[in-house]
């Protein structure tokens, strides 16, 4: 049986008011709303599982109507919950406002409890840890918890991947020695709170943050595409052109794309265009997950969006 990956991190319900015009501001505005299970950890596992990649999800729920909601639609998906914690009290909740366009206007979380997911916790579930293929992080948690997954993934020679989800938990990340971490994946407005002021351009960032020992940096620049910088090389591949449903989810489906390459062996360079493609698919629909293609489909349509 394959190693799982191991995401910790967030478990929440989306909602997401969808502009019907544009937003106006200090007055009521009309909109579509949907409910959907979220969270950054919570999303790449399960569009792993969905795509036949072992997963396991640590993570909090709360003991209401959606935490119970929330871990059924994980279990049904595939995503195996055997170190998550049931907290008293009410599920994280991700309310998100987007624009007519469908990019993110603004958003708030509340209660997500994440602090509960502690160094004493993992230690607890460390025999479950050590069958992991990858351990990813979502930068929602403590910064000693992140601390501890850096040693054990040092200590195991287990990789260790953080996505920093947004500016405010990005920041906490700069203080932290990332020495040995395998792979952060910011965006361009990530980036620069990662990095101390005096690197003002993209390419110093990255070079600062590989020269504090991050193996690899994943810059993500939206419809400009990403690139991947590596020990050998600086990996560039333009985003597909579409025409963007919903903006939720796609960094989510990027890294579930780049996973899913690891997991079937594949090489960076294949891995991005796996990327690419299961974003772009995620941009075409409302909601942050594929639900309607097989992982042989999304192997397949690799050729659509990067033709040879």
């Amino acid at each position: 049986m394959s190693k799982p990956v191991i995401c910790i991190g967030a478990a929440l319900v989306d909602e997401l008011f969808h502009a019907s015009g544009e937003m106006l501001l200090a007055t009521t505005n009309e909109a579509n709303v949907t409910k959907t299970a979220g969270g950054v950890a919570r999303n790449i596992a399960h569009q792993l599982a969905l795509l036949d990649v072992p997963v396991q999800l640590i993570s909090v729920f709360g003991n209401d109507s959606d935490g119970d909601w929330l871990k059924q639609v994980c279990t049904n998906a595939g995503v195996q919950l055997d170190a998550s914690i049931t907290k008293e009290g009410l599920s994280g909740k991700y309310t998100g406002i987007l624009s007519v366009d469908g990019s993110l206007f603004s958003a708030f979380l509340t209660n997500s409890a994440i602090h509960l997911i502690t160094p004493e916790h993992l230690e607890r579930h460390k025999d479950l840890l050590k069958t992991a293929s990858y351990l990813l992080a979502d930068a929602n948690i403590n910064t000693d918890t992140v601390e501890w997954l850096l040693t054990f993934s040092i200590e195991t020679g287990i990789p260790f991947v953080i996505e920093p989800v947004s500016v405010p938990p990005a920041k906490k990340l700069k203080g932290i020695n990332l020495k040995g971490l395998h792979l952060i994946t910011p965006n361009e407005d990530e980036l620069p709170v990662l990095c101390s002021e005096s690197a003002t351009f993209v390419d110093k960032q990255i070079d600062e943050l590989m020269q504090k020992g991050v193996e690899n940096v994943w810059l993500h620049n939206g419809k400009h595409g990403s690139v991947l910088s590596t020990k050998e090389q600086r990996l560039h591949l333009h985003a597909p052109s579409i025409e963007v449903v919903d903006c939720t989810g796609a960094g989510d489906g990027s890294l579930s794309g780049y996973l899913l390459g690891k997991h079937l062996g594949k090489d960076d360079a294949e891995c991005l265009k796996l990327a690419h493609t299961l974003s772009a698919e995620i941009l075409q629909v409302n909601g942050s997950i594929v639900t309607h293609r097989t992982q042989q489909e999304i192997l397949q349509l690799v050729s659509k969006y990067y033709p040879s």
